[in-house]
């Protein structure tokens, strides 16, 4: 009941919202043991909600609930061992907690184990156990999950390469928001891969990718512009997304292919193309 009334407090459901006393609530349950306040104690120090932001305290916090084998505490205790938050930074460590999260199907533990064997981390790097568990988490709509295994499935790393399945997963993520599955459903798009070609939904994808700041979507969206593929024709814009993608991330390919527009345009294109690119930036890349 005491962890129910923090839970109440901190949610402000049917209470206005107040931290410090969801804390007290959740401390009072969390020293009798309940394991899912101890959890969301540890968590509203890891936050600095109703506390100041105190990393061992919340790592104290996750600890007890996670030998309870509380799955949400484990994956948490994961990460303050990955980040070195409150611990020393231990990947070894990190993977243990994943792992046993991830077997009681915590979403986001699966995908970190998926990662770890990804990239080799501490483990032997395997591309078919990291598949395993992408899948996993992805089949419960972890965007970054499903992704990563769109990417999977494009490469045919794990699998066998399928853009048509690639597709579903890029597009189930993209449509969450992540702007490296938008960006990479924008390509499907744009070379016919697992779809039919078509430039204006790449565009789309683009974009949106693009606005939230992705500078390999920035330096496509350029070159739908220089080309005028599923967009009209437009060296300006086309020089303001290369711009911007060639200072904020993709500096290689972007430099190169606005050098190449730039000889396209007149100088008094150039003016207007840069001053488009300062007020894209400022704008947060919205409604360029």
């Amino acid at each position: 009941m005491q962890s129910l009334v923090g839970s109440m407090y901190a949610e402000g459901k049917g209470v206005q919202q107040n931290y410090k006393t969801a804390v007290k609530w959740y401390t009072l349950a969390a020293e009798q043991g309940s394991s899912s306040a101890q959890t969301s104690l540890g968590l509203m120090y890891n936050n600095g909600h109703g506390v100041p932001k105190d990393y061992e305290a919340a790592v104290k916090w996750l600890r007890l609930a996670a030998e309870q084998g509380y799955a949400l505490a484990q994956s948490n205790l994961g990460v303050m061992y990955e980040k070195g938050r409150g611990v020393p930074h231990d990947d070894k460590t990190a993977l243990k907690w994943y792992r046993l999260a991830a077997k009681q199907g915590n979403i986001r533990a699966q995908y970190k184990v998926g990662l770890i064997y990804h990239y080799g981390r501490e483990v032997p790097q395997d591309d078919e156990t990291a598949v395993k568990w992408y899948t996993l988490s992805a089949e419960q709509g972890d965007a970054s999950a499903q992704s990563n295994l769109g990417v999977m499935y494009d490469e045919g790393h794990g699998v066998l390469q399928d853009y048509k399945t690639a597709v579903k997963w890029f597009r189930l993520s993209a449509e969450q928001g992540d702007s490296y599955a938008q960006y990479n459903l924008g390509v499907m798009y744009d070379e016919g891969h697992g779809v039919l070609q078509d430039y204006k939904t790449a565009v789309k994808w683009y974009t949106l990718s693009a606005e939230q700041g992705y500078s390999y979507a920035q330096s496509n969206l350029g070159l739908m512009y220089a080309k005028g593929q599923g967009v009209q024709q437009d060296y300006v814009r086309a020089h303001m997304w290369f711009n911007i993608a060639a200072t904020y991330g993709d500096s290689k390919n972007a430099s190169k292919n606005r050098d190449i527009v730039t000889k396209r345009m007149t100088p008094s294109q150039i003016d207007p193309a840069q001053k488009l690119a300062r007020e894209c930036v400022a704008k947060n890349y919205k409604e360029c």
